[in-house]
């Protein structure tokens, strides 16, 4: 039904008469029989107009038209994000689940985690991940794209497969990556915000099989992006188009200065 064909009620005096009910399909100009409200009523009302509706042969107070506007519209929209996170990380950790951190991952595979991935980073509500606490801890790698780190053209059993750890933290700009069996291998690095959301990473020492320490030369360098940030997952994006996606395995790990 169109709004103006909707009976409109405005404020009455005490004791003075109902209106009559409207004329089905009267207009909104049709409506200026009804009797004006008394000057001598006190208070002045409010201009807003309230619509009525006729029950059981009587009239009953109209509810402003408006008044579920701010709701309907604005909703609460943090916490839909957050329930859309909670299913589109499940999602995403059983689409990469059985791809060995993505040695194994074919172009389809990619693609399904690469979907995934823009729609959670979509919902991210951590817009500053480098001034919150969360990022600060040791991370497990469970998803790359990075060939480096994979070495897919390595026969499986000459690959890192033990697990994989990045650690940063903000507060001293500081950050770390670490191979376990059979390499051992690390390198730390220094971090250089160059927004809320982004570093550029200055590798400073590697340590090869955990015990040979050497300086990185000055081309070890690169960016990292933080385009997804909670308490349990991080998604990164690298300078070199590669995507990182980690667990949180430890808050408190602090990295060497």
């Amino acid at each position: 039904m169109a709004p103006a064909s909707l009976p409109l009620s405005f404020p009455r005096a005490a004791g003075a008469p109902l209106p009559p009910p409207a004329i089905p399909g009267t207009s909104v100009a049709a409506c200026s029989h009804l009797p004006a409200p008394s000057r001598g009523t006190g208070r002045r009302r409010g201009r807003g107009v309230a619509l009525a509706a006729r029950q059981g042969g009587r009239w009953r107070a109209g509810v402003s038209s408006f008044s579920f506007i701010p709701s309907f519209f604005t909703g609460n929209k943090g916490e839909k994000d957050a329930e859309k996170a909670m299913r589109l990380k499940e999602e995403l950790l059983a689409a990469i689940a059985p791809l060995d951190r993505g040695a194994e991952a074919t172009s389809e595979d990619k693609e399904r985690v690469e979907q995934i991935v823009q729609q959670l980073e979509a919902v991210n509500q951590v817009k500053e991940p480098l001034k919150s606490d969360l990022l600060n801890g040791k991370w497990e790698l469970l998803y790359t794209t990075s060939t480096s780190i994979l070495q897919p053209q390595r026969p499986k059993y000459l690959r890192p497969f033990g697990k994989i750890y990045q650690a940063i933290n903000a507060d001293t700009l500081r950050a770390q990556n670490m191979e376990t069996y059979p390499y051992f291998n690390q390198v730390t690095a220094n971090l250089v915000p160059l927004n809320p959301r982004r570093v550029a990473v200055q590798f400073d020492y590697f340590k090869i099989f955990s015990l040979i320490s050497i300086k990185s030369p000055g081309s070890g360098k690169g960016e990292l992006e933080i385009t997804y940030l909670d308490e349990e997952i991080r998604v990164s994006r690298g300078d070199k188009g590669n995507l990182f996606v980690l667990k949180m395995v430890d808050p408190t790990y602090r990295v060497p200065l």
